[in-house]
Protein backbone atom coordinates (compact mmCIF):
# COMPACT_ATOMS: atom_id res chain seq x y z
CA UNK A 1 0.00 0.00 0.00
CA UNK A 2 1.32 3.45 -0.88
CA UNK A 3 0.61 6.79 0.76
CA UNK A 4 0.97 10.36 -0.44
CA UNK A 5 2.59 13.34 1.25
CA UNK A 6 0.04 16.02 0.49
CA UNK A 7 -2.62 18.09 2.24
CA UNK A 8 -4.67 14.97 3.02
CA UNK A 9 -1.77 13.08 4.60
CA UNK A 10 -1.41 15.13 7.76
CA UNK A 11 -2.47 14.12 11.25
CA UNK A 12 -5.46 16.02 12.66
CA UNK A 13 -5.30 18.45 9.75
CA UNK A 14 -1.88 19.83 10.71
CA UNK A 15 1.74 19.42 9.71
CA UNK A 16 4.79 19.61 11.92
CA UNK A 17 5.73 23.35 12.02
CA UNK A 18 9.52 23.41 11.74
CA UNK A 19 9.46 27.16 12.39
CA UNK A 20 7.87 26.84 15.85
CA UNK A 21 9.66 27.50 19.12
CA UNK A 22 8.42 24.12 20.39
CA UNK A 23 10.28 22.35 17.60
CA UNK A 24 13.46 24.34 18.21
CA UNK A 25 13.34 23.54 21.92
CA UNK A 26 13.56 19.77 21.41
CA UNK A 27 13.91 18.69 17.78
CA UNK A 28 15.11 15.19 18.65
CA UNK A 29 11.90 14.43 20.54
CA UNK A 30 10.02 15.68 17.49
CA UNK A 31 12.11 13.50 15.16
CA UNK A 32 11.26 10.46 17.29
CA UNK A 33 7.55 11.26 17.19
CA UNK A 34 7.71 11.95 13.46
CA UNK A 35 9.37 8.58 12.92
CA UNK A 36 6.73 6.83 15.00
CA UNK A 37 3.89 8.39 13.01
CA UNK A 38 5.32 8.50 9.50
CA UNK A 39 8.56 6.61 9.21
CA UNK A 40 11.15 8.18 6.94
CA UNK A 41 9.09 10.87 5.15
CA UNK A 42 7.25 13.47 7.20
CA UNK A 43 4.72 16.18 6.23
CA UNK A 44 5.93 19.50 7.62
CA UNK A 45 5.50 23.24 7.23
CA UNK A 46 8.52 25.47 6.67
CA UNK A 47 6.41 28.55 7.36
CA UNK A 48 2.65 28.94 7.85
CA UNK A 49 0.97 27.54 4.73
CA UNK A 50 4.25 26.35 3.13
CA UNK A 51 4.14 22.52 2.97
CA UNK A 52 7.19 20.32 2.48
CA UNK A 53 8.39 16.79 3.10
CA UNK A 54 11.11 16.26 5.71
CA UNK A 55 13.32 13.23 5.13
CA UNK A 56 14.50 11.70 8.42
CA UNK A 57 15.53 8.29 7.06
CA UNK A 58 19.25 7.99 6.31
CA UNK A 59 19.00 5.62 3.35
CA UNK A 60 16.19 7.56 1.68
CA UNK A 61 18.22 10.75 2.12
CA UNK A 62 21.28 9.17 0.47
CA UNK A 63 19.13 8.07 -2.46
CA UNK A 64 17.64 11.54 -2.92
CA UNK A 65 20.92 13.42 -2.51
CA UNK A 66 22.56 11.22 -5.15
CA UNK A 67 19.71 11.58 -7.66
CA UNK A 68 19.75 15.22 -8.88
CA UNK A 69 18.03 14.18 -12.11
CA UNK A 70 14.79 13.35 -10.26
CA UNK A 71 15.41 15.63 -7.26
CA UNK A 72 16.89 18.86 -8.68
CA UNK A 73 17.65 21.84 -6.46
CA UNK A 74 15.92 24.29 -8.81
CA UNK A 75 12.89 25.88 -7.04
CA UNK A 76 11.54 28.05 -9.86
CA UNK A 77 8.25 26.21 -10.41
CA UNK A 78 7.62 25.86 -6.66
CA UNK A 79 8.23 29.52 -5.86
CA UNK A 80 5.45 30.57 -8.23
CA UNK A 81 3.00 28.95 -5.80
CA UNK A 82 3.94 30.87 -2.64
CA UNK A 83 3.15 34.46 -1.62
CA UNK A 84 5.72 37.13 -2.35
CA UNK A 85 5.99 37.92 1.37
CA UNK A 86 6.55 34.30 2.44
CA UNK A 87 9.26 34.47 5.14
CA UNK A 88 11.25 31.51 3.78
CA UNK A 89 11.15 32.65 0.16
CA UNK A 90 14.36 34.74 0.30
CA UNK A 91 16.17 31.72 1.73
CA UNK A 92 14.76 29.21 -0.78
CA UNK A 93 13.99 30.99 -4.04
CA UNK A 94 16.00 30.58 -7.23
CA UNK A 95 19.23 32.45 -7.78
CA UNK A 96 21.91 31.88 -10.41
CA UNK A 97 24.20 30.17 -7.92
CA UNK A 98 25.60 26.77 -7.04
CA UNK A 99 22.92 26.03 -4.43
CA UNK A 100 19.76 26.57 -6.48
CA UNK A 101 20.57 25.00 -9.85
CA UNK A 102 20.88 21.61 -11.49
CA UNK A 103 22.61 20.08 -14.51
CA UNK A 104 25.05 22.15 -16.59
CA UNK A 105 24.32 25.40 -14.74
CA UNK A 106 25.06 23.79 -11.39
CA UNK A 107 28.28 22.26 -12.72
CA UNK A 108 29.48 25.64 -14.02
CA UNK A 109 28.82 27.36 -10.72
CA UNK A 110 30.21 24.44 -8.75
CA UNK A 111 33.55 24.55 -10.57
CA UNK A 112 33.93 28.27 -9.89
CA UNK A 113 33.06 27.84 -6.20
CA UNK A 114 35.39 24.88 -5.72
CA UNK A 115 38.22 26.88 -7.28
CA UNK A 116 37.51 29.82 -4.99
CA UNK A 117 37.49 27.64 -1.86
CA UNK A 118 40.46 25.48 -2.86
CA UNK A 119 42.61 28.60 -3.06
CA UNK A 120 42.30 29.11 0.71
CA UNK A 121 45.60 28.32 2.41
CA UNK A 122 44.65 25.73 5.04
CA UNK A 123 48.02 26.11 6.75
CA UNK A 124 47.35 29.82 7.15
CA UNK A 125 44.00 29.37 8.90
CA UNK A 126 45.61 28.99 12.32
CA UNK A 127 47.19 32.43 12.00
CA UNK A 128 43.94 33.98 10.73
CA UNK A 129 41.92 32.58 13.64
CA UNK A 130 44.57 33.42 16.22
CA UNK A 131 44.78 36.99 14.90
CA UNK A 132 41.04 37.42 15.44
CA UNK A 133 40.57 35.28 18.57
CA UNK A 134 43.10 36.80 20.94
CA UNK A 135 41.89 40.43 20.70
CA UNK A 136 38.31 39.20 21.14
CA UNK A 137 39.23 37.19 24.24
CA UNK A 138 41.04 40.23 25.59
CA UNK A 139 37.81 42.25 25.46
CA UNK A 140 36.24 40.05 28.17
CA UNK A 141 38.96 38.03 29.92
CA UNK A 142 39.34 40.57 32.76
CA UNK A 143 35.61 40.60 33.54
CA UNK A 144 35.21 36.88 34.31
CA UNK A 145 32.11 36.52 32.14
CA UNK A 146 31.07 36.61 28.50
CA UNK A 147 28.31 35.78 26.04
CA UNK A 148 30.15 33.65 23.51
CA UNK A 149 27.95 34.19 20.45
CA UNK A 150 28.03 37.98 20.29
CA UNK A 151 31.41 38.47 21.96
CA UNK A 152 33.37 35.64 20.39
CA UNK A 153 31.97 33.20 17.81
CA UNK A 154 30.13 35.62 15.55
CA UNK A 155 32.78 38.36 15.33
CA UNK A 156 35.53 35.76 14.90
CA UNK A 157 33.77 33.85 12.12
CA UNK A 158 32.69 37.08 10.47
CA UNK A 159 36.18 38.57 10.45
CA UNK A 160 37.77 35.32 9.29
CA UNK A 161 35.28 34.89 6.45
CA UNK A 162 35.74 38.49 5.36
CA UNK A 163 39.49 37.86 5.32
CA UNK A 164 39.10 34.81 3.06
CA UNK A 165 36.65 36.64 0.77
CA UNK A 166 38.64 39.86 0.68
CA UNK A 167 35.78 41.91 2.12
CA UNK A 168 36.69 45.09 4.08
CA UNK A 169 34.98 45.65 7.46
CA UNK A 170 32.78 48.56 6.37
CA UNK A 171 31.10 46.41 3.72
CA UNK A 172 31.14 43.31 5.89
CA UNK A 173 29.08 44.89 8.68
CA UNK A 174 26.13 45.26 6.30
CA UNK A 175 26.66 41.73 4.99
CA UNK A 176 26.41 40.37 8.53
CA UNK A 177 23.19 42.21 9.33
CA UNK A 178 21.59 41.03 6.09
CA UNK A 179 22.62 37.40 6.60
CA UNK A 180 21.25 37.34 10.16
CA UNK A 181 17.82 38.53 9.02
CA UNK A 182 17.85 36.08 6.12
CA UNK A 183 18.66 33.02 8.21
CA UNK A 184 15.95 33.60 10.81
CA UNK A 185 13.28 33.19 8.09
CA UNK A 186 10.45 33.76 10.56
CA UNK A 187 9.17 37.23 9.68
CA UNK A 188 9.33 40.04 7.14
CA UNK A 189 12.93 40.80 8.11
CA UNK A 190 14.11 38.17 5.63
CA UNK A 191 13.24 40.28 2.58
CA UNK A 192 14.86 43.36 4.11
CA UNK A 193 17.92 41.25 4.89
CA UNK A 194 18.29 40.20 1.26
CA UNK A 195 18.08 43.82 0.11
CA UNK A 196 20.76 44.90 2.58
CA UNK A 197 22.99 41.95 1.69
CA UNK A 198 22.76 42.51 -2.06
CA UNK A 199 23.69 46.19 -1.86
CA UNK A 200 26.77 45.48 0.22
CA UNK A 201 28.02 42.66 -2.00
CA UNK A 202 27.62 44.61 -5.24
CA UNK A 203 30.01 47.13 -3.71
CA UNK A 204 32.42 44.29 -2.89
CA UNK A 205 32.32 42.98 -6.49
CA UNK A 206 33.07 46.45 -7.87
CA UNK A 207 35.95 46.80 -5.39
CA UNK A 208 37.53 43.47 -6.43
CA UNK A 209 37.32 44.39 -10.11
CA UNK A 210 39.34 47.53 -9.32
CA UNK A 211 41.63 45.94 -6.74
CA UNK A 212 41.95 42.15 -7.21
CA UNK A 213 43.64 40.14 -4.47
CA UNK A 214 44.41 36.64 -3.21
CA UNK A 215 40.86 35.98 -2.05
CA UNK A 216 37.75 33.98 -2.91
CA UNK A 217 35.86 36.84 -4.56
CA UNK A 218 38.78 37.57 -6.89
CA UNK A 219 39.08 33.89 -7.77
CA UNK A 220 35.36 33.77 -8.61
CA UNK A 221 35.75 36.84 -10.81
CA UNK A 222 38.76 35.41 -12.62
CA UNK A 223 37.43 31.87 -13.10
CA UNK A 224 36.96 30.65 -16.66
CA UNK A 225 33.21 30.23 -15.96
CA UNK A 226 32.99 33.98 -16.64
CA UNK A 227 30.37 34.84 -14.03
CA UNK A 228 28.55 38.13 -14.61
CA UNK A 229 27.69 40.54 -11.79
CA UNK A 230 24.32 38.92 -11.11
CA UNK A 231 25.90 35.48 -10.90
CA UNK A 232 28.77 36.82 -8.80
CA UNK A 233 26.30 38.32 -6.36
CA UNK A 234 24.32 35.12 -6.04
CA UNK A 235 27.39 32.94 -5.54
CA UNK A 236 28.99 35.24 -2.98
CA UNK A 237 25.72 35.20 -1.05
CA UNK A 238 25.93 31.41 -1.14
CA UNK A 239 29.48 31.52 0.24
CA UNK A 240 28.43 33.86 3.04
CA UNK A 241 25.37 31.74 3.74
CA UNK A 242 27.50 28.62 4.10
CA UNK A 243 30.31 30.30 6.00
CA UNK A 244 28.76 32.67 8.50
CA UNK A 245 25.73 31.45 10.43
CA UNK A 246 26.45 27.69 10.10
CA UNK A 247 30.09 28.18 11.14
CA UNK A 248 29.06 30.23 14.16
CA UNK A 249 26.53 27.57 15.15
CA UNK A 250 29.09 24.78 14.78
CA UNK A 251 31.47 26.54 17.16
CA UNK A 252 28.77 27.37 19.71
CA UNK A 253 27.06 23.97 19.61
CA UNK A 254 30.43 22.29 20.15
CA UNK A 255 31.32 24.58 23.03
CA UNK A 256 27.94 23.81 24.59
CA UNK A 257 28.71 20.09 24.36
CA UNK A 258 32.19 20.48 25.82
CA UNK A 259 30.88 22.58 28.72
CA UNK A 260 27.86 20.41 29.56
CA UNK A 261 28.63 16.78 28.74
CA UNK A 262 30.88 15.00 31.22
CA UNK A 263 32.28 12.75 28.50
CA UNK A 264 33.78 15.88 27.00
CA UNK A 265 33.90 18.40 29.84
CA UNK A 266 36.05 16.04 31.87
CA UNK A 267 38.22 14.78 29.04
CA UNK A 268 38.68 17.50 26.41
CA UNK A 269 40.29 19.89 28.85
CA UNK A 270 42.23 17.01 30.37
CA UNK A 271 43.58 15.90 27.04
CA UNK A 272 41.92 12.49 26.55
CA UNK A 273 39.41 13.64 23.96
CA UNK A 274 40.14 16.26 21.33
CA UNK A 275 38.14 19.19 20.09
CA UNK A 276 37.88 17.26 16.82
CA UNK A 277 36.05 14.48 18.71
CA UNK A 278 33.58 16.99 20.12
CA UNK A 279 33.02 18.46 16.65
CA UNK A 280 32.26 14.98 15.29
CA UNK A 281 29.66 14.46 18.01
CA UNK A 282 27.97 17.77 17.22
CA UNK A 283 27.98 17.13 13.49
CA UNK A 284 26.05 13.94 14.23
CA UNK A 285 23.58 15.21 16.81
CA UNK A 286 23.24 18.99 16.45
CA UNK A 287 24.65 19.99 13.05
CA UNK A 288 24.48 23.75 12.47
CA UNK A 289 22.13 23.30 9.51
CA UNK A 290 19.75 20.69 10.90
CA UNK A 291 17.27 20.63 7.99
CA UNK A 292 18.43 21.69 4.55
CA UNK A 293 19.72 20.24 1.21
CA UNK A 294 16.37 21.14 -0.40
CA UNK A 295 15.21 19.63 -3.70
CA UNK A 296 12.05 19.85 -5.81
CA UNK A 297 10.95 16.65 -7.63
CA UNK A 298 10.23 17.20 -11.31
CA UNK A 299 7.37 14.69 -11.17
CA UNK A 300 5.62 12.65 -8.46
CA UNK A 301 8.23 10.31 -6.99
CA UNK A 302 7.71 7.06 -5.12
CA UNK A 303 10.10 6.61 -2.21
CA UNK A 304 9.42 3.39 -0.36
CA UNK A 305 5.63 3.28 -0.20
CA UNK A 306 5.13 7.06 -0.21
CA UNK A 307 4.48 9.35 -3.17
CA UNK A 308 6.15 12.76 -3.03
CA UNK A 309 4.32 15.44 -5.05
CA UNK A 310 6.03 17.23 -7.91
CA UNK A 311 7.54 20.68 -7.28
CA UNK A 312 7.04 20.59 -3.51
CA UNK A 313 10.15 21.02 -1.33
CA UNK A 314 11.88 17.88 -0.10
CA UNK A 315 14.08 18.85 2.85
CA UNK A 316 16.77 16.54 4.17
CA UNK A 317 16.90 16.50 7.96
CA UNK A 318 20.63 16.16 8.40
CA UNK A 319 20.13 15.84 12.16
CA UNK A 320 17.21 13.42 11.86
CA UNK A 321 19.00 11.19 9.35
CA UNK A 322 22.21 11.10 11.39
CA UNK A 323 20.16 9.73 14.29
CA UNK A 324 18.11 7.25 12.25
CA UNK A 325 17.90 4.07 14.40
CA UNK A 326 18.73 1.95 11.33
CA UNK A 327 22.27 3.34 11.35
CA UNK A 328 22.59 4.31 15.04
CA UNK A 329 24.55 2.46 17.66
CA UNK A 330 28.08 2.79 16.31
CA UNK A 331 30.94 4.69 17.88
CA UNK A 332 30.64 8.42 17.22
CA UNK A 333 34.16 9.39 18.27
CA UNK A 334 36.19 9.68 15.08
CA UNK A 335 33.19 8.61 12.98
CA UNK A 336 32.52 11.06 10.15
CA UNK A 337 29.84 9.13 8.26
CA UNK A 338 27.23 11.79 9.14
CA UNK A 339 25.35 13.87 6.56
CA UNK A 340 26.15 17.25 8.13
CA UNK A 341 28.12 18.31 5.04
CA UNK A 342 25.49 16.74 2.75
CA UNK A 343 26.70 14.50 -0.10
CA UNK A 344 26.32 14.02 -3.83
CA UNK A 345 26.74 16.90 -6.30
CA UNK A 346 25.74 19.50 -3.70
CA UNK A 347 28.10 18.31 -0.94
CA UNK A 348 29.84 21.17 0.87
CA UNK A 349 33.18 21.93 -0.84
CA UNK A 350 34.48 23.84 2.20
CA UNK A 351 34.22 21.22 4.94
CA UNK A 352 38.00 21.19 5.52
CA UNK A 353 38.07 24.97 5.89
CA UNK A 354 35.00 25.01 8.15
CA UNK A 355 36.31 22.20 10.37
CA UNK A 356 39.71 23.81 10.82
CA UNK A 357 38.28 27.24 11.64
CA UNK A 358 35.88 25.77 14.21
CA UNK A 359 38.59 23.66 15.81
CA UNK A 360 41.06 26.55 16.00
CA UNK A 361 38.42 28.93 17.40
CA UNK A 362 37.47 26.50 20.17
CA UNK A 363 41.07 25.60 21.01
CA UNK A 364 42.09 29.27 21.22
CA UNK A 365 39.27 29.96 23.69
CA UNK A 366 39.85 26.88 25.87
CA UNK A 367 43.61 27.41 25.94
CA UNK A 368 43.11 30.99 27.12
CA UNK A 369 40.29 30.23 29.58
CA UNK A 370 40.66 26.59 30.66
CA UNK A 371 38.23 26.97 33.59
CA UNK A 372 35.38 28.17 31.38
CA UNK A 373 31.92 27.02 32.50
CA UNK A 374 28.27 27.80 31.78
CA UNK A 375 26.82 30.79 33.62
CA UNK A 376 23.33 29.21 33.73
CA UNK A 377 21.98 25.65 33.97
CA UNK A 378 22.01 23.94 30.59
CA UNK A 379 18.22 23.62 30.55
CA UNK A 380 17.94 27.42 30.67
CA UNK A 381 19.69 27.79 27.31
CA UNK A 382 17.21 28.52 24.53
CA UNK A 383 17.30 27.66 20.84
CA UNK A 384 16.37 30.14 18.12
CA UNK A 385 13.31 29.12 16.10
CA UNK A 386 13.66 28.60 12.36
CA UNK A 387 13.10 25.69 9.98
CA UNK A 388 16.71 25.23 8.90
CA UNK A 389 19.30 26.01 11.56
CA UNK A 390 20.19 24.55 14.96
CA UNK A 391 21.23 27.69 16.79
CA UNK A 392 21.38 28.79 20.40
CA UNK A 393 20.07 32.24 21.25
CA UNK A 394 22.98 32.83 23.65
CA UNK A 395 25.80 30.96 25.40
CA UNK A 396 26.70 32.83 28.62
CA UNK A 397 29.82 31.66 30.46
CA UNK A 398 31.86 32.52 33.53
CA UNK A 399 35.52 31.92 34.37
CA UNK A 400 38.24 33.23 36.69
CA UNK A 401 39.24 36.69 35.49
CA UNK A 402 42.70 36.89 33.97
CA UNK A 403 44.95 39.54 32.41
CA UNK A 404 44.88 40.14 28.67
CA UNK A 405 46.82 37.80 26.40
CA UNK A 406 49.81 38.99 24.42
CA UNK A 407 48.89 39.87 20.86
CA UNK A 408 51.48 38.57 18.41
Amino acid sequence: MTTSIGPSSVVDGTRYPLYAQEFAADPHANYREMRRQYGSLVPVELAPGVPATLVIGYHDAVRILNDPEHFPADPRIWQQTIPADCPVKPMMEWYPNVLRNAGAAHWRYRQANVSAVDGVNLHGLHAIVEREAIPLINTFCETGEAELITQYAFPLVFAGLNDMLGCPPEIGQRVAAGMAALFDSVDDNAALGMEMLSGALLELIALKKREPGNDMVTRLLQHEAGLDDTEMLANIISLYGAGLEPQQNLIINTLRLILTDERFAGDVLGGSLSTRDALDEVLFNDPPMANFAISYPRQPMLIGDTWLPAHQPVVISLAGCNNDPTIAGGERIGNRSHLAWSLGPHACPAKSVASLVAQEAIDQLLDALPELRLAVPVDELSWRPGPFHRALAALPVVFPACPPLNVK
